[in-house]
Protein backbone atom coordinates (compact mmCIF):
# COMPACT_ATOMS: atom_id res chain seq x y z
CA UNK A 1 0.00 0.00 0.00
CA UNK A 2 1.28 2.79 -1.14
CA UNK A 3 1.57 6.67 -0.22
CA UNK A 4 -0.07 7.43 -4.03
CA UNK A 5 -3.07 4.33 -3.67
CA UNK A 6 -3.98 6.19 -0.17
CA UNK A 7 -4.25 9.98 -1.74
CA UNK A 8 -6.03 8.40 -4.40
CA UNK A 9 -9.07 6.50 -2.40
CA UNK A 10 -9.22 9.40 0.20
CA UNK A 11 -10.02 11.47 -3.14
CA UNK A 12 -12.61 8.98 -4.42
CA UNK A 13 -13.77 8.40 -0.89
CA UNK A 14 -14.22 12.15 -0.35
CA UNK A 15 -15.56 13.08 -3.70
CA UNK A 16 -18.87 10.29 -3.65
CA UNK A 17 -19.57 10.90 0.26
CA UNK A 18 -20.27 14.95 -1.11
CA UNK A 19 -22.56 13.83 -3.81
CA UNK A 20 -25.96 13.94 -3.35
CA UNK A 21 -27.20 10.83 -2.64
CA UNK A 22 -30.34 9.04 -0.87
CA UNK A 23 -27.71 8.83 2.62
CA UNK A 24 -27.09 12.41 2.27
CA UNK A 25 -30.55 13.04 2.22
CA UNK A 26 -31.19 10.85 5.36
CA UNK A 27 -28.62 12.47 7.31
CA UNK A 28 -30.05 16.08 6.62
CA UNK A 29 -33.55 15.18 7.19
CA UNK A 30 -33.17 13.53 10.27
CA UNK A 31 -30.85 16.38 11.40
CA UNK A 32 -33.35 18.99 10.46
CA UNK A 33 -36.24 17.34 11.74
CA UNK A 34 -35.07 16.38 14.53
CA UNK A 35 -31.50 17.68 15.81
CA UNK A 36 -28.20 16.80 14.90
CA UNK A 37 -27.64 14.01 17.25
CA UNK A 38 -29.99 12.38 15.21
CA UNK A 39 -28.03 13.01 11.86
CA UNK A 40 -25.14 12.16 13.70
CA UNK A 41 -26.16 8.53 14.68
CA UNK A 42 -27.39 8.15 11.10
CA UNK A 43 -23.96 8.98 10.10
CA UNK A 44 -22.95 6.33 12.27
CA UNK A 45 -24.68 4.04 10.93
CA UNK A 46 -23.73 4.71 7.29
CA UNK A 47 -20.01 4.64 8.39
CA UNK A 48 -20.77 0.96 9.98
CA UNK A 49 -22.59 -0.22 7.06
CA UNK A 50 -19.20 1.11 4.60
CA UNK A 51 -16.97 -0.41 7.08
CA UNK A 52 -18.95 -3.87 7.02
CA UNK A 53 -18.50 -3.29 3.28
CA UNK A 54 -14.71 -2.41 3.20
CA UNK A 55 -14.52 -5.55 5.34
CA UNK A 56 -15.80 -7.48 2.71
CA UNK A 57 -13.90 -6.21 0.42
CA UNK A 58 -10.50 -6.80 1.68
CA UNK A 59 -11.03 -10.38 3.01
CA UNK A 60 -12.34 -11.57 -0.54
CA UNK A 61 -15.85 -11.90 0.64
CA UNK A 62 -17.73 -9.92 -2.32
CA UNK A 63 -19.16 -12.88 -3.69
CA UNK A 64 -21.65 -12.69 -0.88
CA UNK A 65 -23.32 -10.20 -3.20
CA UNK A 66 -24.29 -13.28 -5.21
CA UNK A 67 -24.69 -15.51 -2.85
CA UNK A 68 -27.15 -13.96 -0.59
CA UNK A 69 -28.70 -11.14 -3.49
CA UNK A 70 -32.26 -12.45 -2.35
CA UNK A 71 -31.17 -11.28 1.31
CA UNK A 72 -29.47 -8.00 -0.22
CA UNK A 73 -32.96 -7.42 -2.40
CA UNK A 74 -34.81 -7.42 0.90
CA UNK A 75 -32.99 -5.78 3.05
CA UNK A 76 -32.86 -2.51 0.44
CA UNK A 77 -36.61 -2.97 -0.13
CA UNK A 78 -36.90 -2.22 3.72
CA UNK A 79 -34.63 0.42 3.19
CA UNK A 80 -36.78 2.40 0.92
CA UNK A 81 -39.73 1.61 2.51
CA UNK A 82 -38.06 3.12 5.81
CA UNK A 83 -37.38 5.86 3.95
CA UNK A 84 -40.57 6.81 2.20
CA UNK A 85 -42.32 6.00 5.34
CA UNK A 86 -40.26 9.12 7.12
CA UNK A 87 -41.28 11.44 4.29
CA UNK A 88 -44.94 11.01 4.59
CA UNK A 89 -44.66 11.22 8.26
CA UNK A 90 -43.33 14.74 7.67
CA UNK A 91 -45.59 15.73 4.64
CA UNK A 92 -48.34 14.82 6.76
CA UNK A 93 -47.19 16.51 10.49
CA UNK A 94 -49.22 19.03 11.16
CA UNK A 95 -49.62 22.24 13.86
CA UNK A 96 -46.69 24.35 15.06
CA UNK A 97 -42.67 23.88 15.19
CA UNK A 98 -42.54 20.31 15.75
CA UNK A 99 -41.68 19.82 19.76
CA UNK A 100 -39.79 16.80 18.71
CA UNK A 101 -37.27 19.11 16.66
CA UNK A 102 -34.23 18.50 19.43
CA UNK A 103 -35.58 15.17 19.84
CA UNK A 104 -32.77 12.43 21.90
CA UNK A 105 -34.85 10.05 23.28
CA UNK A 106 -32.86 6.14 22.75
CA UNK A 107 -35.41 5.07 20.67
CA UNK A 108 -35.26 7.59 18.33
CA UNK A 109 -31.55 7.84 18.28
CA UNK A 110 -31.38 3.98 17.45
CA UNK A 111 -34.07 4.40 14.79
CA UNK A 112 -31.84 7.00 13.08
CA UNK A 113 -28.87 4.97 13.14
CA UNK A 114 -30.19 1.68 11.90
CA UNK A 115 -31.53 3.71 9.41
CA UNK A 116 -28.72 4.56 8.13
CA UNK A 117 -26.95 1.34 8.83
CA UNK A 118 -29.81 -0.28 6.43
CA UNK A 119 -29.76 2.18 4.09
CA UNK A 120 -25.96 1.31 3.13
CA UNK A 121 -25.68 -2.58 3.82
CA UNK A 122 -28.82 -3.03 1.80
CA UNK A 123 -26.94 -1.50 -1.32
CA UNK A 124 -25.16 -4.38 -3.08
CA UNK A 125 -24.14 -1.65 -6.01
CA UNK A 126 -21.91 -0.08 -2.92
CA UNK A 127 -20.23 -3.88 -2.13
CA UNK A 128 -19.76 -4.00 -6.26
CA UNK A 129 -17.46 -1.20 -5.78
CA UNK A 130 -15.69 -1.41 -3.19
CA UNK A 131 -14.76 -5.22 -4.54
CA UNK A 132 -13.99 -3.63 -8.03
CA UNK A 133 -11.86 -0.65 -6.49
CA UNK A 134 -9.67 -2.31 -3.91
CA UNK A 135 -8.14 -5.01 -5.81
CA UNK A 136 -7.27 -1.89 -8.57
CA UNK A 137 -5.60 0.73 -5.94
CA UNK A 138 -4.11 -2.32 -3.65
CA UNK A 139 -2.81 -5.64 -3.47
CA UNK A 140 -4.92 -6.99 -0.62
CA UNK A 141 -3.05 -10.29 -0.66
CA UNK A 142 -0.27 -8.08 0.51
CA UNK A 143 -2.36 -5.80 3.61
CA UNK A 144 -0.69 -5.72 6.86
CA UNK A 145 -2.60 -4.83 9.48
CA UNK A 146 -1.70 -1.45 9.55
CA UNK A 147 -2.44 -0.89 6.07
CA UNK A 148 -6.33 -2.01 7.02
CA UNK A 149 -6.23 0.38 9.78
CA UNK A 150 -5.36 2.99 7.47
CA UNK A 151 -8.27 2.26 5.08
CA UNK A 152 -10.91 2.02 7.75
CA UNK A 153 -9.59 5.45 9.14
CA UNK A 154 -9.72 7.08 5.83
CA UNK A 155 -13.43 5.56 6.20
CA UNK A 156 -14.30 6.82 8.87
CA UNK A 157 -12.65 10.43 8.23
CA UNK A 158 -13.93 11.03 4.55
CA UNK A 159 -17.61 9.31 4.94
CA UNK A 160 -18.49 10.24 8.77
CA UNK A 161 -16.76 13.94 8.20
CA UNK A 162 -18.67 14.37 4.90
CA UNK A 163 -22.07 13.31 6.43
CA UNK A 164 -21.05 15.14 9.80
CA UNK A 165 -20.91 18.09 8.19
CA UNK A 166 -24.41 18.03 5.80
CA UNK A 167 -25.98 17.28 9.58
CA UNK A 168 -24.25 20.72 10.94
CA UNK A 169 -24.81 22.53 8.39
CA UNK A 170 -28.94 21.84 8.37
CA UNK A 171 -29.00 22.27 11.97
CA UNK A 172 -27.63 25.83 11.34
CA UNK A 173 -29.84 26.22 8.63
CA UNK A 174 -32.92 25.38 10.45
CA UNK A 175 -31.76 27.39 13.96
CA UNK A 176 -31.66 30.72 11.79
CA UNK A 177 -35.41 29.87 10.65
CA UNK A 178 -38.17 30.33 12.99
CA UNK A 179 -41.45 31.33 11.49
CA UNK A 180 -43.81 28.28 11.02
CA UNK A 181 -44.14 29.08 7.48
CA UNK A 182 -41.01 28.01 7.64
CA UNK A 183 -41.03 24.81 9.29
CA UNK A 184 -43.66 23.60 7.14
CA UNK A 185 -41.68 24.41 3.97
CA UNK A 186 -38.70 22.40 5.51
CA UNK A 187 -40.78 19.56 6.39
CA UNK A 188 -42.31 19.61 3.31
CA UNK A 189 -38.87 19.75 1.08
CA UNK A 190 -37.38 16.79 3.61
CA UNK A 191 -40.53 14.70 3.07
CA UNK A 192 -39.78 14.93 -0.58
CA UNK A 193 -36.49 14.08 -0.54
CA UNK A 194 -37.10 11.08 1.71
CA UNK A 195 -39.90 9.70 -0.49
CA UNK A 196 -38.15 10.38 -3.58
CA UNK A 197 -34.95 8.46 -2.49
CA UNK A 198 -36.67 6.11 -0.98
CA UNK A 199 -38.56 5.21 -4.25
CA UNK A 200 -35.13 5.79 -6.16
CA UNK A 201 -33.60 2.99 -3.62
CA UNK A 202 -36.78 0.25 -4.20
CA UNK A 203 -36.58 0.91 -8.19
CA UNK A 204 -32.80 0.09 -7.95
CA UNK A 205 -32.99 -2.50 -6.29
Amino acid sequence: MTLISTLIFFSIMLTLAAMPSASVALVVSRSATLGFRNGAAVTGGIVLGDLILVTFSIFGMSSIAETLGSFFFIVRCMAGAYLIWIGVGLLCAKGNVPQTLQDDRPFTMVTSFMSGLLLTFGDVKAILFYASLFPTLFELRLLTTFDIAIIVCVTILTVGGVKLAYAYAAKKILSRWSSQKVHQGTRRIAGGLMIGAGTYVIVKA
